[in-house]
């Protein structure tokens, strides 16, 4: 067996075995320095595709997934101890498109007071953390999403939020006011340009 097939069998079972997306740096520490990482990920995403399972790219990694199109077939109904409350939803957009974000700001974006376990819901469901404290009066801190967020969410980075028109498509504007979207679809525009 060549050296690259064998790089490539390498890459698969590292991917299988990993519980959650690896990146290219982790791939990488487990093979010879000349390995080309990204080509041998875009070939076992070619070998893969049209398959029960692909490789994706998620939370800036890479995992194993099934086709998104035999998805609904393998979806199993369970109970779910807790669903988020409407509040939490709204909190944990407004920290996804404004992120970092402060708990005054999250108030002033919802325009009603965050509830005394709203954030630590989130925090459970593994979505949110703190990332530091903001620079000024009682130093607040601040709220980021996490790698577990995109995952849930399958989406490979934040640049990867719908946009206003995307959510306007969708119907979800007309509760929410357009101008506070559109200043938050700003925010993630920013984010994708840097």
């Amino acid at each position: 067996m060549n050296g690259r097939a064998q790089q490539l069998r390498l890459v698969e079972a590292l991917l299988f075995a990993a519980d959650g997306p690896l990146g290219e740096e982790a791939i990488s520490r487990h093979l010879d320095e000349a390995a080309d990482v990204p080509e041998l990920l875009r070939e076992l995403a070619q070998i893969y595709a049209g398959r029960g399972v692909n490789l994706a790219r998620l939370a800036g990694g890479w995992a194993f997934r099934t086709a998104p199109d035999l998805a609904a077939k393998l979806r199993i109904e369970r109970p779910v101890a807790r669903k988020l409350s409407r509040a939490a939803v709204e909190v944990l957009a407004a920290i996804a498109y404004h992120q970092p974000v402060t708990r005054g700001e999250i108030e002033q974006i919802r325009g009603v007071a965050l509830g005394k376990g709203t954030i630590d819901a989130l925090m459970e469901a593994g979505w949110v953390r703190p990332k530091g404290r903001r620079a000024g009066p009682g130093r607040p801190l601040l709220w980021v999403t996490t790698p577990e967020f995109l995952v849930h969410f399958g989406l490979d980075s934040l640049k990867d939020l719908p946009g206003v028109d995307e959510l306007r498509s969708a119907g979800l504007l007309d509760l929410a006011p357009t101008a506070l979207i559109e200043s938050a679809d700003e925010g993630v525009e920013e984010e994708r340009s840097e």
